[in-house]
């Protein structure tokens, strides 16, 4: 049997689908890693135990598809990643320099307040890169790097550095590490370092020398549909590799979402997009400008509005993890269930700051409204409210953006999406129906998509155009696929949507109440 398999490495777990010639999913394996955190706002991730976990993973999803499906063929591997999420490693020991600084990491906010002041706007770089100054974006976490870690400094000055994203980081890996790999990454990560020009898709000369580097020290960008390389070793040798997209690009080709449809995943952050077609739409209300997708290297890249948002199913992790409210992550919804409202309660997830559609770097957590009424329901189902407030805020600045009066339909997908209580919330919120696929992992199919057609294993049309549930799971622990319809009138939600906004408000320049950190920086 043909099939194609793919990477997911995210933020808190790598997985490896495989998928048959109808892209439904035949087999997965999935692996969790050390999130390092040394300092509050600080968050890290050991490139060498991702890539361990990579090898894990392709074994036993491999191994699990022929216990199911017989002898298999894996025509192609395709790749999707977590974004933003930086490194850097030694040329010729192939060895990191410095653990990953993750996309949520907020160590860089010094950095960019002086950016920001230097140039009298957080829209400086807006114009070239689509993007606002934010501890979010790689070009930040370089320039952290260069001043404060000495060997990657010292890589950067003598040439020695590979600088990349995670994608950089696995094809190079894949395609034989010191021994030959492969530098380059794709169109939709590149998007996200601040230091692509978004319009010709190659890195911004100018850009590149104000964070101290050159465009010849990042690597080659290529389409999200052609050949990067070849496996060189494993279970993989010889597989090509042929799809590569950021997670949030491959969910958007995942849901095949075409020019004025939206999807949100909600995972550990939550990320709206609105595909806006082959022309980059420039956000006056506090969006991102991004690539959606780019479908072979003479293809017309589509564009994309996005609103990130830090704060998703990581608030829900953090109920369960740091304040012991609740035992799992399922169990948010039937606690959530035991009361019909929060009571007055608004959650504000700002741990690191606001992202989309607000650019907070100095917003901090807050729970309001509280009472001697209130109990861990209230909280629990206040954080669940908080997401699809977010998602509001960020629907809102879209349309506006789009001069596109009303979105019709939000596709969602992601783990959170399994919460039936969410999706109900959701489509409230929004006043428009959500839509859940009944294979949430959207990110694996999109990436899959991708390097089937990047191989001529599937046709773009073929993707796009499928009839509606062609790709429908009936994969063992997978979801039903579900509309929700708004189940609450305009006027009680606007009214609970003016009360969120307060509560927003009531989160700004609160990061200075943090105490000073005396720990040591870790060794470099």
């Amino acid at each position: 049997m043909d099939v194609i398999a793919t990477i997911d490495q995210g933020t808190q777990s790598t997985r490896v689908y495989v998928y048959d010639s109808k892209a439904k999913p035949i087999s997965s394996h999935h692996v969790e890693f050390e999130q390092h955190r040394a300092r509050a706002g600080w968050i890290e991730h050991d490139p060498e135990e991702i890539w361990q976990g990579v090898e894990l993973c392709i074994q036993r999803a491999l191994k699990a598809a022929e216990s199911k499906a017989g002898p298999i063929k894996v025509k192609a591997l395709g790749i999707t990643n977590q974004r933003e999420t930086t490194l850097v490693w030694d040329k010729t020991t192939g060895k990191p320099l410095h653990n990953a600084i993750v996309w949520m990491d907020s160590r860089t906010e010094s950095i960019c307040k002086q950016i920001v002041d230097e140039h009298g706007s957080k829209d400086h770089f807006r114009p070239v890169t689509g993007l606002p100054i934010s501890t979010y974006f790689s070009s930040y976490k370089i320039k952290w790097l260069l001043d404060n870690a000495p060997k990657v400094r010292q890589a950067v000055q003598s040439r020695q550095a590979y600088i990349g994203t995670m994608d950089t980081w696995l094809i190079y890996k894949l395609t034989g590490g010191n021994s030959g790999g492969v530098f380059v990454t794709d169109v939709s990560n590149a998007a996200r370092t601040n230091l692509m020009d978004i319009k010709s898709r190659q890195w911004h000369p100018k850009t590149c020398t104000y964070f101290g580097l050159e465009p010849d020290m990042l690597p080659e960008i290529k389409s999200n549909a052609e050949v990067f390389g070849y496996v060189k070793d494993g279970p993989l040798q010889g597989v090509p590799i042929a799809g590569c997209l950021g997670d949030q690009h491959a969910a958007l080709l995942g849901q095949r979402c075409k020019p004025m449809e939206a999807k949100n995943t909600y995972g550990t952050g939550c990320f709206l997009l609105l595909n806006t077609g082959s022309e980059a739409q420039e956000s006056k209300h506090g969006l991102l400008t991004t690539i959606g997708y780019q479908l072979g290297p003479d293809e017309a890249p589509q564009y994309a509005l996005e609103g990130s948002i830090a704060i998703g199913g990581a608030g829900v992790s953090w109920l369960r993890d740091q304040m012991g409210l609740i035992q799992s992550a399922e169990e948010s919804e039937a606690i959530a269930s035991c009361v019909s409202n929060t009571a007055g309660v608004y959650f504000v997830p700002a741990f690191g700051g606001l992202l989309a559609p607000h650019w907070r770097g100095d917003a901090r957590g807050v729970i309001v409204g509280l009472t001697s009424y209130t109990n861990k329901a209230h909280i629990v189902r206040a954080l669940l409210q908080a997401i699809c407030w977010q998602a509001r805020e960020v629907m809102d600045a879209m349309q506006k953006d789009a001069h596109f009066s009303q979105i019709q339909l939000l596709k969602v997908d992601g783990g959170a999406s399994n919460n039936n209580l969410l999706m109900q919330m959701q489509a409230d919120a929004l006043q428009i129906p959500v839509e859940r696929p009944s294979h949430l992992e959207t990110t694996s199919l999109g990436a899959a998509f991708a390097a089937g057609i990047g191989i001529g294993f599937w046709s773009k049309e073929w993707v796009l155009n499928a009839k509606k549930g062609a790709f429908d799971s009936k994969e063992a622990g997978s979801s039903t696929g579900q509309t929700w319809q708004p189940n609450v009138d305009k006027d009680t939600n606007s009214s609970q949507y003016a009360k969120w906004k307060k509560a927003v408000a009531l989160s700004y320049d609160l990061a200075d109440l943090a105490e000073p950190d005396q720990a040591p920086l870790p060794a470099s």
